[in-house]
């Protein structure tokens, strides 16, 4: 795929994408808009269903929705509200720690720069760029397992880890698709361009698509 390719390929992907449900992330963007409850949701949904992070962040936020109050649970009732989340026990000390960090060092505010989002226990690159373009709207590129497969399918990068992908898309991807390609590809990655199997009959991508290609050249 070239860069030529981009705008009809993401204009395809907005239209796709309605037919689907609205993954974990573009719920967080439109029910969570304070960015302690999004940067909260987005440790939560690490390694987990949406489903199980949706229900994960309504019990937790019924309780304490602030770095003060969470940070004033203790780690048993911290778990209990967010259990079955993937690695809950870490999540909850995780959770905790954050709020603290929050208040003795920020504020109690959640910061909007990467350096120091990536301070804090928990958070990686997918974390705080989703928090930065999520709660803070700023020009990031979030790269998890679907960004990182599907732009190397389609040959727009040839990468190995997702920060190779993050670095090459924020040199090659047009500024104004950076904060909505992770919630268009997630919603792709999830229904039809799967890990496996992809159900490439069904795409309307498939003539800008490498893997396609390869793949009908092999067959």
């Amino acid at each position: 795929m070239n860069s030529k390719s981009i705008q009809t390929v993401i204009t395809i992907l907005a239209e796709e994408t309605k037919k689907w449900k609205t993954p974990i992330v573009g719920k967080i963007e439109n029910q969570f808009k304070n960015p302690y409850k999004v940067l909260i949701s987005c440790l939560l949904s690490l390694r987990t269903k949406d489903l199980v992070t949706e229900g994960a962040s309504y019990r937790l936020f019924s309780i304490a929705d602030t770095p003060q109050s969470i940070s004033a649970l203790s780690v048993k009732r911290i778990e209990k509200a967010i259990y079955p989340v993937g690695f809950y026990r870490r999540k909850a000390r995780t959770i905790k720690r954050v709020s603290a960090l929050l208040i003795e060092r920020h504020n109690s505010n959640v910061p909007d720069a990467m350096d120091e989002l990536l301070e804090l226990p928990g958070v990686g690159r997918k974390t705080a760029n989703l928090v930065l373009t999520i709660a803070f709207k700023k020009q990031a590129i979030c790269v998890d397992t679907h960004v990182h497969r599907i732009m190397n399918r389609w040959g727009y990068v040839h990468t190995k880890t997702p920060f190779e992908t993050e670095m090459g898309l924020r040199g090659k991807l047009p500024p104004r698709y950076w904060i909505t390609i992770n919630d268009l590809l997630v919603s792709y990655g999830q229904n039809l361009c799967k890990p496996v199997s992809p159900k490439c009959t069904l795409c309307r991508i498939t003539r800008y698509c490498d893997y396609y290609k390869n793949k009908i050249l092999k067959s």
